[in-house]
């Protein structure tokens, strides 16, 4: 018996929450489970699992004190059932530490769906400070951050090279104005299954429009035809007519291809060129 269908919407969210926020462990003769811990408040997302796939399951509560808080109330779904197990298990939520193997599942699944559930687990959504919306994915995951990123680059035409942080070594991919927008307009749609608190923070993005009299500037990736073209010219001058970029663009990405090592090259100004 298949408990788990990643067309369906639901289950295909489930999948991403628990890749990103559950853990499998096995044991000896078959014993085993699989548990997720969230907040007490987001317990009604846990009720819903347990709805939503018909096996022997428990919830329960705890308070604790941790590292950074005096009082840590929690709730965990905890599922013994070894088929679900193994299931869950054979479409790619790996036993014991999981954070840099997970990848996205190779049958066909829900994609807005899935990208939602790893978003509600690992990643966040809202407005900053200076009120622009967002909508973000943590993860260590070389897999997972690619399909975010190309998710978006497909829906949007945004295009971002994920890169990992320098302290320690995890992608931290941001989308925001209009892209976030689309973006929760996209995965957080009515009636979709996702935590309480994060469908009502997409509601709030999806409600943020454009301050009159800005305007959107797209960011414009550099491919490999046009890196041989900056490289080629003779002055940065001719660079920028020949790519239709701005001078300092065009100065920025040499100096980034010939690295910070290399002798920087002096062009000419337009006023001190010298006509043949």
């Amino acid at each position: 018996m298949a408990y788990i269908d990643l067309q369906n919407p639901d289950h295909a969210y489930a999948f991403g929450f628990l890749q990103a926020d559950g853990h499998l462990s096995e044991q000896s003769r078959n014993r085993g489970r699989l548990a997720v811990e969230l907040a007490a408040r987001d317990a009604p997302l846990l009720e819903a699992f347990q709805r939503l796939f018909p096996v022997k399951s428990s919830i329960g509560y705890r308070t604790r004190t941790t590292n950074f808080s005096a009082r840590s109330d929690t709730a965990t779904w905890t599922v013994w059932a070894l088929e679900f197990r193994q299931e869950i298990r054979a479409l790619g939520l790996p036993v014991g530490r999981k954070s840099q193997s997970i990848a996205p599942p190779q049958a066909p699944h829900s994609e807005p769906d899935y990208l939602r559930g790893l978003i509600d687990a690992d990643g966040s959504i809202g407005r900053t400070a200076q009120d622009l919306p967002f909508v973000s994915l943590t993860t260590a995951s070389d897999a997972i951050i690619w399909y975010f990123s190309n998710y978006v680059r497909q829906l949007t035409g945004t295009v971002h090279t994920p890169n990992r942080n320098q302290r320690d070594q995890i992608y931290n991919l941001m989308y925001t104005i209009e892209d976030a927008v689309e973006l929760a307009r996209t995965l957080y749609y009515p009636g979709c299954l996702a935590l309480p608190r994060k469908l009502a923070a997409s509601e709030h993005v999806m409600g943020w429009t454009r301050p009159p009299g800005s305007r959107r500037v797209r960011r414009q990736t550099w491919t490999a035809e046009q890196d041989q073209i900056l490289l080629g010219a003779a002055t940065i001058t001719q660079a920028a007519a020949a790519l239709d970029r701005s001078e300092q663009s065009c100065a920025m990405r040499r100096w980034r291809l010939l690295g910070p090592a290399r002798p920087r090259v002096r062009f000419p100004s337009p006023r001190s060129e010298v006509s043949p």
